[in-house]
Parts: C-alpha cells; sequence; structure tokens
C-alpha cells in the first residue's frame, strides 16, 4: 500500500485508521494529507487520520493539494514538512498521485534530478509528466 519514492518518503493512495497504525509499525514519523477535506464520501476525515496519527506518536501535516493544481506554497510547504524530520515520512492523497507530484517538485527545488525524480516516481508506479517543466524549472533555480 505505501509506495517508495525514496528510502524515506512513501506515497499512498487514501490511508483509514488502521493504516495510521501500520504506518507506525513500519518506523513511518510524519504523515503529510494531501488530500482537501469533503473531496468524497469514502474518505477518512483529515482530523480522524491526525488524531490517530498523534496518538501513535506520528506528526501530521495537512498540505490539501486540489485537481486546480500546484502553488508555490504547497512546494514550500511540503518542502518544509520533508524538512521537519529524519524519520520516513508517507504522503497519501486519494491515489497518491498528487502526493508524487508535490514530493517530486519539492525535491526538485532542493536540487535534486528531475530524471532521477521522474524514475523513482516511474519504479513507485506515479507518472511526474504533468509537473516535469515546473521541476526542470525549480531543479535550475538551485
Amino acid at each position: 500500500m505505501f509506495r517508495p519514492l525514496s528510502d524515506r518518503v512513501f506515497a499512498s493512495p487514501q490511508i483509514d485508521l488502521a493504516a495510521v497504525a501500520q504506518a507506525a509499525a513500519q518506523g513511518i514519523g510524519l504523515i503529510v494529507n494531501n488530500r482537501p477535506e469533503g473531496e468524497s464520501d469514502d474518505q477518512t476525515p483529515g482530523a480522524e487520520i491526525e488524531a490517530a496519527a498523534r496518538a501513535a506518536g506520528l506528526d501530521y501535516r495537512a498540505i490539501p493539494v486540489t485537481h486546480a493544481g500546484f502553488s508555490a506554497a504547497q512546494v514550500q510547504a511540503m518542502t518544509a514538512a520533508l524538512a521537519s524530520t529524519d524519520k520516513p515520512v508517507l504522503a497519501y492523497c486519494r491515489s497518491g498521485t498528487r502526493s508524487t507530484l508535490l514530493w517530486a517538485l519539492a525535491e526538485a527545488g532542493r536540487g535534486q534530478s528531475p530524471g532521477a525524480l521522474a524514475e523513482a516516481a516511474a519504479t513507485a508506479g506515479y507518472d511526474v509528466t504533468p509537473v516535469r517543466a515546473m521541476m526542470d524549472m525549480l531543479a535550475q533555480g538551485k
């Protein structure tokens, strides 16, 4: 369920409370929710995920991303979230795609190779093509 994007960052489709316990058991230290509240009737509310995460000793951040795209503030928030811990991070949304794209943008902004990021995402089953030009631009800024 948790797909590795790097040695310490994982992406996932929507998680539930059992997945929070699984994340804690696997050593995850931070859960990042990239899904807007109320996006669908079947999603576990972020407040419930946050409460379960905190009860399990995990940090939690909400950086909601809609289908409208990504803002600089969202990329900066993801960069800060990833930098806030040395522990593994689990980011989730409906399918894991928005989480993966936001991770790729944050990492490109830190100077990571867009090609290597695209390859890592593809290995996990995700395609960063929708944000590849933005990744290249962010990486060039470093």
